[in-house]
């Protein structure tokens, strides 16, 4: 019989420069939640204010939402600040949707999204931690 290659083994090899690692499913809730606070924003400035104001509201309230987001939060933010600075915009944009949902008199859609993003947040920031 043919004796076979005497194989060790190795190693695994370091991901490349510039990739991320795998989405986890608290990656999407954080994304799903994110994307909820900012239409609930958009909701709450077209149904809250008279006929020439809801539209500026219902435009700039989720407008200026993501561009906080996109400016301290992301994962690309431009402008780069400690975690919990990070956090503290994070919260800022989820009670706003939640004070939203409390204007809007949905008291209790406004507290489950408060709890659940705040629980969210709080897991996936503690993941960015570590």
């Amino acid at each position: 019989m043919a004796e076979l290659p005497h194989v060790r083994p190795e190693k695994p090899a370091e991901p490349a420069a510039g990739t991320r690692p795998a989405l986890t499913a608290i990656d999407v809730l954080a994304f799903l939640c994110e994307l909820f606070a900012f239409g609930t924003l958009a909701f709450w400035g077209f149904t809250a204010w008279p006929f020439p104001w809801n539209i500026v509201a219902g435009i700039a309230a989720p407008v200026a939402a993501i561009l906080l987001w996109a400016l301290f939060v992301s994962p690309r933010a431009v402008i780069r600040v400690h975690p919990f600075v990070r956090a503290l915009v994070e919260l800022l944009v989820y009670a706003a949707a939640t004070v939203a949902w409390w204007s809007a008199g949905y008291a209790w859609i406004g507290l489950a999204f408060g709890v659940i993003a705040v629980a969210v947040g709080l897991i996936a920031g503690r993941r960015r931690l570590a």
